[in-house]
């Protein structure tokens, strides 16, 4: 019977933010508002750099997948959320909560990938300019974009192959927002060791090697504009990074944060939240306000727009 009780477990309540109705309100305005401006500012530039033929090169096909990995990630967590903040039912079933992480952790692995395949993109053009078009072909960006998603496809479905192992019977309510791996860990009353050992396996490698190649690229991208005799190019090559830069760290430091160790999860909501919501936010306008040519696009469409209008 003990062992018929363990495997009952298939449904699950997410505790969530607040219990407070005005403040569960409050925050359903707030964060329905961040997901809707999210959707526009990624699925925009994502369209922005389809449409536009002059953008098809190898920094903007990375920043466009960037774009829909962010997407992909707020998608995953913020419907649900919203649906427990208008709602007093939080409940979410065993399968749902595998897609969710799955979806969740395919987004911020392919993050990973690309932020550091736009590093060393960023490496190439300002180290070594004459052999850009060589060395970034459409073909490798092509390949290594491929090979990001079918890496962070094979990450996550490991890790929710590994989930689908354990049975659940501590307790069925879950100590956060969302279907995170740490608090199910907590829930289970199978040992869960092969599973941390399988994230020290493979998803440590994935933050040494990318965040490698970040560090890498900008120690290599900082000596060659150290070196470089005009302000203007100098002035130039950092303008070119600061965007890239000033994303890697955001993300980079909010990972460390949230995937250190921890006992409550109320002290990791706040960076959870950070993480999964407000960075997809930040994304498209870090890359799209300090971005010339996208600019000069959304110039142009609203110039179009206006001649359209009044005719």
């Amino acid at each position: 019977m003990a062992k018929e009780n363990e495997s009952l477990t298939t449904e699950f309540i997410l505790k969530g933010l607040t219990d407070h109705p005005v403040l569960k309100t409050l925050l359903f305005l707030v964060f329905l508002t961040i997901y809707l401006i999210t959707m526009v500012g990624n699925l925009g530039l994502v369209a922005l750099i389809f449409m536009e033929r002059h953008l098809h090169t190898s920094m903007y096909i990375f920043l466009g997948n960037l774009a829909l990995m962010d997407f992909c990630c707020s998608s995953a967590i913020t419907p649900k959320m919203l649906q427990n903040l208008s709602s007093k039912d939080r409940m979410i079933s065993l399968y749902e909560c595998m897609v969710q992480f799955y979806f969740l952790c395919l987004a911020e692995t392919a993050d990973c990938f690309l932020l550091a395949a736009m590093a060393y993109d960023h490496y190439v053009a300002i180290c070594k300019p004459l052999q850009y078009h060589t060395m970034m072909s459409k073909k490798l960006c092509i390949q290594m974009t491929t090979g990001a998603y079918i890496a962070s496809n094979l990450h996550s479905m490991i890790h929710v192959g590994l989930l689908l192992r354990l049975t659940f019977c501590r307790s069925s309510q879950i100590d956060h927002f969302f279907c995170d791996i740490l608090p199910l860990y907590r829930l289970s009353c199978t040992d869960p060791y092969i599973n941390e050992l399988m994230i020290y396996i493979f998803s440590m490698p994935i933050q040494i090697i990318t965040i490698a190649t970040v560090l890498i690229s900008y120690v290599y991208i900082l000596f060659t504009v150290f070196k470089m005799k005009s302000r203007e190019g100098r002035g130039k090559a950092l303008s070119t990074c600061a965007s890239h830069f000033l994303s890697v760290s955001i993300f980079y430091i909010c990972l460390l944060m949230y995937i250190r160790p921890f006992e409550e999860g109320d002290k990791d909501i706040p960076v959870a939240i950070f993480y999964t919501i407000v960075i997809p936010l930040l994304n498209p306008f870090i890359y799209s306000l300090r971005n010339k040519e996208v600019i000069n696009v959304l110039k142009k469409i609203m110039r179009t727009y206006n001649i359209l209008k009044e005719t």
